[in-house]
């Protein structure tokens, strides 16, 4: 070291050359990539954040439009009673201008009509009153739009650019829209903004400080770890850490705690798949909580029960739950093979959904007839192994008396009612228990149809919904004919409704054969036709022609008497 030559205390030296440790040179590369890319993202965050909050504002824009168009629907009616469209006018405008927020300092609602003059005009900004609608390129955009309904930037009369949402109403014949100035939007993104810097430069800061103190001696183990934990997060699976060759040290005791953890969970959430829908569980992982909410969608609904069940309950006592824990095996399978999610398991009965899943393309109609059809198929296959079994048994000796009566008990067969529509389904209860479900009139009429199917001696009874459905899809169309089996008045309706048997052209069961069957079921709509229009005389010979279950209850329905004098053809059911 040569004399005089002044070393700061930083650096250790070899001869003249100082020598950077390896920790300070980590520690450099570290802070100029955690700025790097913390600015970077930020830069990114600004380029992006403005479409983010305008989709954002969007939503929330829409929402508030579809209230002030449900006020403007009824207030519409109102007027037409009442003869003061200026009273439902007035009216409107309250309801719209209760509907602006702190955010929203230059909020407009307003009713533009077909020559661009105002049907009513409110704003949060009391100085804003406007005549009439000077934009005429966006006036265009809204009539040319499809649908008569979409979002549009525009120029206010006062010179101002707004984002807004529009939709026409029909009965006022007037566009209404909902907007905000585009300037009060950028406000609260660059508010948004500064704070998200701020919070980036404390963050920043304390962990380049926490770093330094703690990198040297964990580095390794961490960066090791947290690899791990990211690959897990990126896969959403639970998996043992690799502790490996670590030092026996607090991260390595971390890890195998988060071990142990992990294995507790990855159980709970196993447990937790059993009793909840497969995509209840899906959202819950991804936002981690479940909540209290639900929404009307349009859904297919598959009800199916087992027939006779209290009798075979008595016969089989606690050995009827391992019956149902076989037949269930089959039938969930079914069920998950063709997009349906179990709702929930009732005793003997399960209530399955279609259409729940938002990324699916299929049919769900023609899935539960899938699902329908392999359940009866299981159901049946159950039944043929358990005649082979008795005649195994019976070429050794005959069957006790209690063995008959078991043997018909474990012969189970099951009805399948398939119908579908709008229903709420989501969430119901409370915090501390809640309850996926599924709510609505066709729910209960699918339960119907499967009540009906006893009636009718038909393994599967679907609505006219179904079948509609169904049949837009090419190949249902090719597979499935659906044969209209009556039209009836259930307990609790009104008015009658078509019920049909989707008859399967692929069908392996002997009992249900298309071959067999479809001459047979020919003869059977016609002698449906001559029973709604009440030539009764000529409905039975065609039925006991037909020469099938279905058309003996129709017989037995109509003995030998003629049709009623206000006979409509629907038949009214006295039972659920």
């Amino acid at each position: 070291m040569k004399k005089g030559k002044r070393h700061f205390k930083f650096f250790q030296y070899v001869g003249d050359t100082p020598i950077v440790s390896i920790k300070f040179r980590i520690m450099t590369v570290f802070v100029v990539m955690l700025l790097l890319s913390t600015f970077s993202t930020n830069l990114i965050s600004v380029a992006l954040s403005q479409k983010k909050i305008f989709q954002l504002s969007n939503i929330v824009l829409v929402d508030k439009l579809s209230e002030i168009f449900n006020i403007a629907t009824s207030q519409k009616q109102i007027a037409a009673f009442s003869q003061n469209p200026e009273a439902s006018i007035l009216t409107m405008q309250e309801s719209a201008r209760k509907g602006f927020t702190a955010d929203e300092p230059n909020g407009i609602a307003m009713g533009i009509n077909p020559d661009r003059s105002l049907l009513f005009m409110v704003s949060a900004n009391q100085d804003l009153n406007w005549k009439k609608f000077t934009d005429k390129e966006a006036f265009k955009i809204m009539e040319s739009s499809y649908g008569k309904q979409g979002s549009l930037q525009f120029t206010g009369e006062d010179g101002e650019k707004y984002f807004a949402v529009f939709k026409y109403h029909d009965e006022w014949q007037t566009y209404l829209v909902r907007g905000n100035r585009i300037v009060d939007t950028n406000k609260i993104m660059y508010r948004i903004m500064g704070v998200i810097i701020i919070l980036i430069i404390v963050m920043a800061v304390f962990f380049i400080f926490m770093g330094t103190k703690i990198l040297e001696g964990l580095l390794a183990n961490i960066r090791k770890f947290t690899h791990q934990m990211y690959d897990m997060q990126q896969t959403q699976t639970m998996r043992p850490l690799n502790t490996e060759g670590c030092p026996n040290d607090d991260i390595t005791y971390l890890a195998a705690n988060f071990n142990s953890l992990s294995s507790t969970v990855d159980n709970l959430l196993s447990i937790f798949q059993k009793f909840v829908p497969k995509n209840v569980v899906r959202k819950a992982h991804e936002e981690q909580s479940i909540k209290l909410e639900g929404k009307q969608r349009e859904l297919t609904i598959l009800f199916s029960d087992i027939k006779s069940f209290t009798y075979r309950t008595e016969i089989l006592g606690n050995d009827i739950i391992g019956l149902l824990n076989v037949h269930y095996d089959s039938v969930i399978k079914r069920v998950g093979d063709h997009n349906g999610i179990i709702g929930s398991i009732i005793g003997d009965a399960i209530l399955a959904s279609y259409g729940i899943e938002d990324d699916s393309r299929t049919n769900k109609s023609y899935d539960a007839i899938k699902s329908a059809w392999e359940i009866t198929g299981v159901t049946a296959e159950l039944r043929n192994k358990m005649k082979i079994r008795r005649e195994v048994l019976e070429k050794t000796r005959p069957l006790t008396e209690n063995e008959e009566r078991v043997y018909n008990a474990v012969m189970l067969d099951v009805g399948v009612g398939i119908d579908g529509g709008t229903v709420f389904y989501g969430n119901i209860g409370s915090f501390e228990r809640m309850a996926n479900t599924v709510i609505g009139d066709n729910v209960n009429s699918a339960s119907r149809l499967e009540g009906l199917t006893r009636e009718y001696k038909l393994p599967v009874i679907v609505s006219e919904y179904i079948r509609e459905e169904t049949l837009t899809d090419y190949e249902a169309k090719a597979r499935y004919v659906f044969y209209e089996i009556d039209t009836v008045q259930v307990k609790g309706k009104t008015e009658g409704v078509k019920i049909y048997f989707p008859l399967d052209k692929d069908c392996p069961s002997p009992d249900w054969s298309y071959n067999l069957l479809h001459e047979k079921f020919d003869v059977f709509e016609e002698g449906l036709k001559a029973y709604y229009k009440g030539d009764w005389k000529t409905a039975r010979a065609k039925f006991k022609a037909a020469d099938m279950s279905v058309a003996k209850v129709f017989l037995e329905r109509m003995g030998m008497k003629s049709a009623p004098a206000d006979w409509s053809g629907i038949w009214t059911m006295k039972t659920k």
